[in-house]
Formats: C-alpha cells, sequence, structure tokens
C-alpha cells in the first residue's frame, strides 16, 4: 500500500507539474483544483457501483447454490423410492407375459384391418396399375403402386414381429402380392426408357423427365426408410433396397457408351476418312449433349444429384475408352496423326470442352488426358517408323521419275529466272511440308522429330541422287547421241541442288527456334557438303563434255599447223562461248565455280599441249612467231573469260600471264639470257617441275647442253616459297616420259 501510495503521489507531482509550467498558469490554481474534485469523485462513485455490483453476484451466487444443494438431495431420495418400487415389480412384470402376447396379435390384427380394403382390391388395383404405365401416367401408376408395396410391407412387418421363423406365411404374403414386383419391374423399364432417352425428351418433353426423377427419389426415401427399419429390426421387405438412382445413373453411362462407340458411320474400305469423319461426329455429339445437360438436364435433377458433373465423367471415360480402342488397332500413318491430333488438342480446344458455353462448370485444365502417355509414345513411335518408310518411299519414287526425265528429248522447264530445273526439289519439299504441318498439329516435339527424320532422309537421298547423278554420266559417255538433253538436264541437276540448299535453310527458319536450328546446324553442314559435291561432280561432267568436244582442236596446239596458222583457239573460243550460253542457265554459286574452273583447264590444256612436244623451233623467226601467236592466244582466253565472267569481279589475268611468260621465254633472242627468264618464270611458278623446264627448252630448240644442265641443276637446288595466294597449275601438268638426261643428249 505504501508503495502504492508513493507513485500516486509521484504521478500527482508530475500531472502539477504539467500543469503549471508557465506564470500565467497560476491564476488557474483554483480552477484545476475543482477539476480534480470532480474527477476523484467520479472516479469513487464508480469504485463503489462496481464493489456493490460484485457483492451483490456473489451473494446470488451463494443462494442459487443452496438452493442446487437441495434439489440434488431430493433428487436422491426418489431415485431411492423409485429403485424400490422397480424391485418390488419386477414378479408383476413377468406376470404380464400374456397381456404383451396380446398386444403384439392386435396390433397385427390391426394392421390386417387397416389394409384390409388393399388386400381384396390388390387384383383390381394391379390392373389398374398397369393400365396407367401403358397409359404413360407414370406419376399415378406409382402411386398406387407404392400403396400395393405398403400392405404388403406392413402384413409381412407384422407377421415377422409375431414370428421370424414361419417363413410359409411371408411366403403366402409374399407370393399374394407377385403381380406387384412385375409392375416394378415394368415401370423400371419405363423410367428406364425416358432415361436412354433423356437428352431428346429434355428438349421435347421436361415434364415427363421431371416424373421419372421424382419417381426415382421417392423410392430413394423409401430405400432409406427400409434400411434403417432393418438396422432397428432385422427386418427388410422383398426386393428392397431397388437402389434406382445408381441404376439411373448405370443406364445413363450404358447410354453414353453406346452414343460414343455408336457413332462410327464407316470403315477404312468404304471410306479412307473414316477416322476422320468418326472423330468429328464424337465432337459433334458430345459438344451438343453436354450443351443440353447444362442447359436443360441440370434444371430437370436436384442439386445433389450433380448430374452435369455425372455427365461430363461419363463421357470423358466413355471417348478415353473408344480413344483406347481406336490406338489398338491397325491405324495407318495419316489415321495415327488424325486420333492424335483429336486427343491432343482437339479435344481441350474450344471447339469441345474447351466451348466458352461450357464453362466455368468445364475445366480443360482438370481434366485427364484420354490416352495414356505410354499409349501416346506407342502411336508416335509406330507414326514415326511408318512415316520413315513411306519418306524413304516418295523419295525413291521421286528420284525414279526424275530419272525418267533425264531421258526426254525436250528441255527441262526454267524457273521465272530462266535457270533450268525439274520438278525433285517441289516434290520433295511440298512432302516434307505437308509432314511438318501435320506434326505441328500434335505436338512442338514431335515436329522436331520429323523434321529430324526429313533432314536424316535428305541425307541419304542426296547420296543416291549422287550416284544416279553419276550413272547419268557414265551412261552419256557409253553413247552421246542417246540423251539429245544431257546437257540442260545436268545444268538442272546442279541447280536442283542450289534448290535444295535454299528449301532447308526455309524448312529450318519456319519450323525451328534459333536455338534448335543452331542445335542441328551438324546436320545441315553434311547436307550441303553433299549438295556441293553433286553439283561439283555435275560441273565437271559438263566441262568434260566442253572438252570433248575441244580435244580434235587442242590437239592441234604446238604442231607445224599451229604455227602455219591454225584457227584452232579460235574454234576452242567459240566453242567454250557457246556452251556457256548453255550455261547461263546455271544458278550463280555453281556457275562462277565452273567459269573458274574451265577457265583453268583450258589454261592446263594449252600448258599441256606445250609440254608434249609436238613441235620444236628451227630458228629465232619461228620462236617469235609461236611467241606472238600465243602471246594473242592468251589475249584471245583472257577476253573469252572476263566476258563470261563480267560483273562477277573475278580476275581472269593470273592464269593467261603463265602462257605469256612461257611466250617470253621463246621469244627471247639472246640464248645467255635464257637463264634469268627461265629463273624469273620459276620464282612466278614454284610447283614447276624440271621435265617442265626440259620440255620447254627443248621446244626452244637452241639452247645448248651446258645451259640445260645449268639452269636444272639450278632449280634441283632449291625451288622458291610459293606465295601463300598462289594457286597451282603446273603440278597436275605431266610431261611424256623421257628422263633429263636423254633431253640433255
Amino acid at each position: 500500500m505504501e508503495e502504492t501510495g508513493r507513485e500516486a503521489v509521484a504521478t500527482a507531482v508530475q500531472r502539477v507539474a504539467g500543469m503549471l509550467q508557465r506564470p500565467d498558469q497560476l491564476d488557474k490554481v483554483e480552477q484545476y483544483r475543482r477539476r480534480e474534485a470532480r474527477k476523484k469523485a467520479s472516479v469513487e462513485a464508480r469504485l463503489k457501483a462496481a464493489i456493490q455490483s460484485q457483492l451483490d453476484g456473489v451473494r446470488t451466487g451463494l443462494s442459487q447454490l443452496h438452493s442446487a444443494l437441495n434439489d440434488v438431495k431430493d433428487i436422491q431420495r426418489s431415485l431411492i423410492d423409485v429403485n424400490k418400487d422397480w424391485r418390488q415389480s419386477i414378479n408383476t412384470i413377468e406376470n404380464l407375459k400374456d397381456v404383451k402376447d396380446a398386444v403384439v396379435q392386435h396390433s397385427q390384427l390391426a394392421a390386417a384391418v387397416e389394409n384390409l380394403k388393399n388386400i381384396f382390391s390388390v387384383p383390381e388395383i394391379v390392373q389398374e396399375t398397369q393400365d396407367l404405365i401403358e397409359q404413360g401416367l407414370l406419376l399415378q401408376a406409382h402411386r398406387k403402386l407404392m400403396d400395393l408395396e405398403c400392405s404388403r410391407d406392413d402384413l409381412m412387418y407384422e407377421q415377422y414381429r409375431m414370428d421370424s421363423k414361419n417363413t410359409h406365411d411371408m411366403n403366402l404374403i409374399n407370393n399374394y402380392f407377385g403381380d406387384m414386383q412385375k409392375l416394378s419391374e415394368e415401370l423400371g423399364k419405363q423410367l428406364w426408357m425416358v432415361i436412354q432417352r433423356s437428352l431428346v425428351t429434355v428438349r421435347r418433353d421436361p415434364t415427363l423427365l421431371v416424373s421419372v426423377v421424382r419417381i426415382i427419389e421417392r423410392e430413394e426415401k423409401i430405400d432409406r426408410r427400409m434400411l434403417d427399419r432393418r438396422k432397428q429390426t432385422g427386418f427388410i421387405p422383398p426386393g428392397r433396397p431397388k437402389m434406382w438412382k445408381e441404376k439411373m445413373f448405370n443406364v445413363l453411362d450404358r447410354t453414353v457408351t453406346t452414343r460414343i462407340e455408336g457413332s462410327q458411320a464407316d470403315t477404312r474400305e468404304s471410306d479412307k476418312m473414316w477416322l476422320v469423319r468418326h472423330l468429328e461426329i464424337i465432337r459433334k455429339y458430345v459438344l451438343d449433349d453436354l450443351l443440353v445437360a447444362k442447359n436443360l438436364m441440370d434444371q430437370c435433377f436436384p442439386p445433389h444429384y450433380e448430374i452435369f458433373k455425372k455427365l461430363l465423367s461419363m463421357y470423358h471415360q466413355a471417348l478415353s475408352v473408344r480413344m483406347q480402342d481406336l490406338a489398338s488397332e491397325d491405324l495407318e500413318a495419316n489415321e495415327i496423326v488424325s486420333l492424335l491430333t483429336w486427343v491432343l488438342n482437339t479435344y481441350k480446344s474450344v471447339e469441345m470442352m474447351g466451348n466458352p458455353e461450357l464453362a466455368p462448370e468445364v475445366d480443360v485444365n482438370s481434366l485427364q488426358p484420354l490416352l495414356s502417355q505410354e499409349v501416346v509414345d506407342d502411336l508416335l513411335n509406330t507414326y514415326m517408323s511408318t512415316l520413315t518408310s513411306n519418306i524413304i518411299g516418295w523419295l525413291r519414287k521421286a528420284l525414279d521419275t526424275d530419272k525418267k526425265d533425264w531421258l526426254k528429248e525436250s528441255e527441262p522447264e526454267a524457273d521465272q529466272d530462266g535457270y533450268y530445273q525439274t520438278t525433285l526439289p517441289a516434290i520433295v519439299f511440298q512432302m516434307f511440308e505437308q509432314n511438318l504441318q501435320v506434326a505441328s498439329q500434335i505436338s512442338e516435339d514431335l515436329k522436331i522429330k520429323v523434321l529430324h527424320l526429313c533432314l536424316q532422309q535428305m541425307s541419304s537421298f542426296l547420296s543416291r541422287y549422287k550416284e544416279e547423278a553419276h550413272l547419268y554420266k557414265e551412261e552419256h559417255l557409253r553413247n552421246r547421241q542417246h540423251h539429245p538433253c544431257y546437257v540442260q538436264y545436268m545444268i538442272a541437276i546442279i541447280n536442283n541442288c542450289q534448290t535444295f540448299k535454299e528449301s532447308i535453310v526455309s524448312l529450318k527458319k519456319k519450323y525451328l527456334t534459333p536455338v534448335m536450328e543452331e542445335i542441328m546446324t551438324s546436320s545441315h553442314a553434311c547436307i550441303d557438303a553433299v549438295l556441293d559435291d553433286v553439283a561439283k561432280e555435275g560441273c565437271s561432267s559438263l566441262l568434260d563434255e566442253v572438252f570433248m568436244d575441244l580435244e580434235p582442236h587442242l590437239s592441234e596446239l604446238m604442231t607445224r599447223k599451229w604455227l602455219m596458222g591454225s584457227n584452232a583457239v579460235d574454234t576452242i573460243c567459240v566453242t567454250v562461248e557457246d556452251y556457256f550460253n548453255d550455261f547461263s542457265k546455271i544458278k550463280k554459286p555453281y556457275k562462277k565455280k565452273m567459269t573458274i574452273e574451265c577457265h583453268r583447264r583450258v589454261v592446263v590444256e594449252y600448258i599441256k599441249a606445250i609440254m608434249l612436244k609436238r613441235i620444236t623451233f628451227k630458228n629465232a623467226e619461228e620462236r617469235k612467231e609461236g611467241a606472238e601467236r600465243m602471246n594473242n592466244e592468251a589475249e584471245q582466253f583472257r577476253f573469252l573469260f572476263k566476258k563470261l565472267t563480267a560483273g562477277s569481279g573475278e580476275d581472269t589475268e593470273g592464269l593467261c600471264s603463265v602462257i605469256e611468260a612461257i611466250a617470253e621465254v621463246f621469244k627471247l633472242t639472246d640464248p645467255s639470257l635464257l637463264y634469268l627468264e627461265v629463273s624469273t618464270l620459276i620464282s612466278k611458278h614454284p610447283d614447276i617441275r624440271d621435265d617442265h623446264i626440259a620440255a620447254l627448252l627443248a621446244m626452244r630448240g637452241d639452247a645448248s647442253r651446258e645451259m640445260k644442265q645449268t639452269i636444272i641443276e639450278t632449280l634441283d637446288k632449291g625451288p622458291s616459297q610459293p606465295n601463300s595466294n598462289y594457286v597451282p597449275i603446273f603440278k597436275e601438268i605431266t610431261v611424256p616420259t623421257l628422263s633429263v638426261p636423254k633431253l640433255l643428249k
């Protein structure tokens, strides 16, 4: 208490200090005192009221406890009295057994009297009920059936109570009401017929469906009542529980299954599109039925039936079973695609379960898959296996068709830019495109697998394409008159390689993400390498064709006839230009390479003619004349190939300069300077060999034995290092076998 008092004084001091912080507040001291006095009086009054209230409550509680104690004592005395009375009356109760039996008998007789009217009129009521069922008045028929069942059940119950082991009397009652069981079965048939046609009935006569549901609900209530009675007494009437609600759902389930299975109108033998038609019919049926169930049937059933939810589950299960059955059949590739597209995409799309009118009751994200992943994988594996075989067959057929075109006497078609082509690339990539579009409808993973398969088979196909192009060339070489359009079709084969390249790039850009495109770069590079090989061999074949026609004219070079004034080079230039008019139909990447190669081969053949030593110049005049002809012919070649490579930026000087450099060796009049001229030639063309030098000196005809030996020995000591940009030309030029010592002699 002292501590509390000290705290109160300290608090009061703080309050007074807070009130008297300024001098002018001293004038208000009396006012503060009165206010605090009022607060104190108010607090004291509240404390007194609270204490008084607590005291009153305690007083009342004590009074109630005293009363409760007295009541408990009174009850205890009463229970003692009741116990005494019960012990005294045990014998009296045992003496009343006869009265009890009389009461039971009276109850049975009362039930019989109460149902007497119904008992005598059972045949009549049965007939009336039968007539009502036939007339379709199901509610009224059920009411009468309920009355009959009630009479039978009451009689049998009373008999059971009297003597549960007396089966004879129980059977007698049951047999007397035997027709009633047939009525129940007949009524059930009518109900199940309505339930089977419920989706139609609900649109035409919803009242009939409501009546059926009411009858089922009545039976469910009776079933529950009878089951409760069995728990209490052990008795249940024959035919109970009927479980008509469960039967109703079973009938609906069978109806749904039959509707799904019965929607197949065609077979593969009658219509190749049988599965597409079947799946479309299923889609339409299911969507229409579920919309009717949501908008109409749901109103005809009690909410706790959850009729729409149950129907949705039945349709989903029936569809799953049907899809499993279809998946187990021996489906073709296009049929597998149709099935998987429908199962994986169409089923949950807005065309079916994702239809806005079915929301929110149908959540497509909560629907289980119609087919297990294992079944889907098996179908995809089958599809990929079948597709692989089909693609191989399609590619083989396309190549066979293209090979037949190579034998035609008419030129191949040209594209809008005038380049020759065949239909092979278009056929192949149209096939690839179609299969990729189909795969895209199923899944992203399948699309990538199909594209990988297409590229894989493309690689194998191009190897066969290369072989067939080579065989085409060899067959042509055996008889050049047999293929009148050989050049044009070989050009088309070369152009096809470029078209294949462009189509592959386009296909990958269209169907692959940049990341996946990067991953598949290696397969693309492999295909490009094969295509380049095919094109390279095709270009080489065309150049072989050119040089076969040039061969008679090339054989005139470096002969007496040539020195006297042959027009062989003019003919060579005209022939090459004529061929390249056809070669203009080759697409640029390959045309450019082919022109460069032709230029190189013409120069190489020209130098080969020099190395063949067909002529030896007799004097300086012949050497000068030969050198001038060589310079003129080099200029002709330069002009020709400059014309053929116009606009390509290709250097046409380097190769022809080799001919001019050799001409300088022949043109030289002072033999003493021959060593320097040959050294210059060697420095520019480090791949030149001693047999080449020997052949040049032999053709010149005036080099002494010592000069030849000095020049060749110098070459043997150490050839100069070639420039990094130097393209060897002498490397592939051979000189007819003749040893150097013999040449020196």
